[in-house]
């Protein structure tokens, strides 16, 4: 979570260190905007949303795993034309 001290063997992790949080407009959920990058998550609970946002950022900065060939199936993706620059070709973000 955001608020943990960083493990100093873990130098990929760039958790998110400049951050807004608010009560969502519906008022059930929390949204937390890491103000360095912009990106925005949320959750039921303050931890959540931090943690959400943790997640979201390393995201951002390109941790995380390539979708397998079936998820990107589920998702109407043609795994054969996932390449990088791609999203005019998919018909997912159209």
């Amino acid at each position: 979570m955001s608020t943990d001290i960083d493990d100093p063997g873990d130098e990929e992790s760039t958790p998110p260190v400049n951050i807004s949080m608010s009560l969502g407009e519906s008022g059930d959920v929390w949204v937390a905007r890491d103000k360095d990058t912009g990106v925005t998550s949320q959750g039921q609970t303050r931890e959540a949303a931090l943690e959400n946002l943790d997640e979201a950022v390393a995201g951002y900065h390109g941790a995380g795993e390539s979708p397998s060939d079936e998820v990107l199936r589920e998702m109407g993706i043609d795994p054969e034309q996932n390449t990088s620059q791609s999203l005019n070709e998919s018909d997912v973000f159209q």
